[in-house]
């Protein structure tokens, strides 16, 4: 019997359904035409969700695999559909996102000719993926897309890039489904030693000070019950990274706050006091560590890791566990004594009543003067009762977001990390309400982020997809002007910010706003926004010239940290 033969952009479609592909972020062109085409024919079990640009695809697709655990899947077109995506790209590969970018390319035989909109992806691309691929005939198809889920997923997660001749598209295949769970050479998850199991189950047996340090590995991993496990059983108090902060409770008692240039002050005084610092799925990236020089030096170094690349890159490890958190911690947990560290763990009272009082009180309950942002970050997480979806941009907004909101449950904070992409709130947002429905969406963004993608807007209108935007509008571009107060003489080049009306803009979209400057009229703008049935627009006018503190300035000792001006 013969098989049928079907068009490549069929194979494509199947061969994602394959996968377990339900929703699509993506922008047609010519190049990707016969795809789209093909695409019309699937509209019932494969959701197509019409982006207002390429970079609003990727980062849709980004917040969808964030807190819906799948791969995240964008189509564009070749050319600068193609150029448009390289900023998502880049900004999945630094932050561990697992996502599948399909681009459109020029027919095989024009390769290198420099035709209209083609550009050499799979180059240009290389260097921020873990595999670029270009696929020039249709035979290559199943084999391709089944390589990407697999290398995309597995492991630390990351982006693949499918550069997809037009050729290929249109030509005739007889498609077979394609299964790959091994790649020679590729290791996605190292098997975990047993002898560095039992050292670092012994070193945190034998300490007095251990101290955790949380990564968004936790999250990537599946891995919250067995960290929660961990860290009670040998009664470890812990510090979460900006992407790790939803990977425990807020509330947990063994929860000390956010690590970094923004952090709390307790867990990052703290690290330079304890005698072991276990890292779990973390980078010691420089905004946690900064000077590596004077950075725990005290302490022995466990770091649990799933990519040997990150053992000793940053800070150098005593022991390194290496394999899936979801399966060290457990293996680790079972080794480990029960133990209480009541004075170790006592000690943190002191740093975070110092903090309160310096900071937290006047920035959360203010007494008087302009809002504050992060009196709206606590109103808007005590509304949700910290059961939200957290998506922020770039910049004050969101580090008073990650300081102030608070999360119960997994995969709740969205966030761009390691780029710190502007711009990245609105569609991920957009992303991450396809990818947990049923819950709450809070975006807190800047008038400065939301202009780069305020299109996607259109995207909103044209789903109906809810999504809760807090708009906190200090009329500058907020985190470099704070530099710019404290380290350039409060010479404000190019900062302050001449904006338009967004609640209008907002109308303009068929989106319900409303704009608040008035404390008292705070409580009421929020249930307003929360009670509406699918997105709205919530404008703050909040304090200009507001500032986030704690802030360890960069490269100084995590120590070194200043409270206030």
């Amino acid at each position: 019997m013969e098989k049928e033969l079907i068009t490549g952009s069929e194979a494509l479609i199947r061969s994602l359904k394959q996968e377990g592909v339900k929703t699509i972020f993506g922008y047609p062109g010519g190049a990707i035409m016969p795809v789209y085409d093909c695409l019309y024919d699937h509209q019932e079990d494969v959701r197509h969700v019409l982006v207002r640009h390429e970079q609003g695809a990727t980062h849709a697709a980004q917040g969808y695999a964030r807190v819906s655990g799948e791969v995240g899947v964008c189509i564009v077109t070749s050319g600068p559909g193609a150029t448009n995506a390289i900023t998502g790209i880049g900004d999945a590969m630094i932050d561990s996102t697992p996502l599948v970018v399909i681009a459109g390319q020029v027919v095989a035989g024009l390769l290198g000719t420099d035709a209209f909109q083609e550009i050499d992806l799979v180059s240009v691309t290389q260097p921020i993926t873990k595999w670029s691929y270009q696929i020039r005939r249709p035979e290559d198809i199943a084999w391709a897309v089944a390589r990407a889920f697999y290398i995309a997923r597995s492991g630390r997660p990351g982006p693949v890039v499918l550069d997809f001749a037009k050729n290929a598209q249109v030509a005739k295949v007889a498609y077979e489904p394609y299964v790959i769970d091994y790649i020679r050479s590729y290791v996605p998850a190292p098997d975990p030693d047993p002898v560095a199991v039992e050292e670092a189950a012994r070193l945190i047996n034998e300490s007095k000070k251990p101290f955790a340090l949380v990564g968004q590995g936790v999250e990537l991993g599946n891995a919250r019950e067995e960290l929660l496990a961990f860290l009670k059983k040998a009664d470890i108090p812990a510090g979460c990274t900006l992407l790790g902060l939803s990977a425990l409770p807020t509330e947990h008692p063994l929860n000390k706050g956010m690590l970094g240039m923004h952090g709390n002050l307790a867990p990052n005084m703290k690290t330079n006091e304890c005698d072991v610092l276990i890292a779990i799925g973390m980078r010691f990236d420089d905004r946690v560590t900064g000077d590596l020089n004077t950075y725990a030096r005290q302490a022995k170094v466990i770091h649990f890791d799933i990519d040997p690349a990150e053992i000793d890159k940053n800070a150098k490890a005593t022991v390194a566990v290496l394999g899936d958190c979801k399966e060290t911690l457990a293996a680790v947990t079972e080794k480990l004594v029960q133990n209480r560290h009541d004075e170790w763990i006592d000690s943190f009272a002191d740093y975070e009543m110092k903090e309160y009082d310096a900071v937290i009180g006047n920035e959360v309950h203010p007494k008087e003067g302009p809002i504050t942002m992060g009196e709206v970050v606590n109103l808007v997480t005590e509304a949700t009762e910290n059961k939200a979806v957290l998506v922020t941009d770039v910049g004050q907004n969101q580090m008073m977001a990650a300081r102030y909101f608070g999360f119960t449950l997994d995969r709740s904070m969205v966030t761009s990390g390691g780029l710190g992409t502007m711009g990245f709130g609105l569609p991920a947002a957009i992303g991450a309400a396809f990818g947990a429905p049923g819950r709450t969406v809070c975006l807190f963004c800047g008038d400065g982020g939301l202009q780069m993608t305020l299109q996607e807007l259109g995207t909103i209108m044209e789903t109906g997809i809810a999504v809760k935007i807090i708009l906190l509008n200090n009329s500058f571009l907020g985190m470099v002007r704070q530099w710019q107060e404290l380290f350039f003489q409060e010479r404000y080049s190019s900062t302050p910010m001449t904006n338009p009306d967004f609640v209008k803009i907002a109308s303009a979209y068929h989106i319900p706003g409303r704009s608040v400057c008035v404390r008292e009229e705070l409580p009421q703008a929020i249930e307003e926004m929360l009670a509406a049935p699918g997105s709205f627009l919530l404008e703050v006018g909040v304090i200009e010239k507001g500032m986030v503190y704690p802030m360890v300035p960069a490269g100084d000792t995590v120590t070194n940290v200043l409270l206030g001006t």
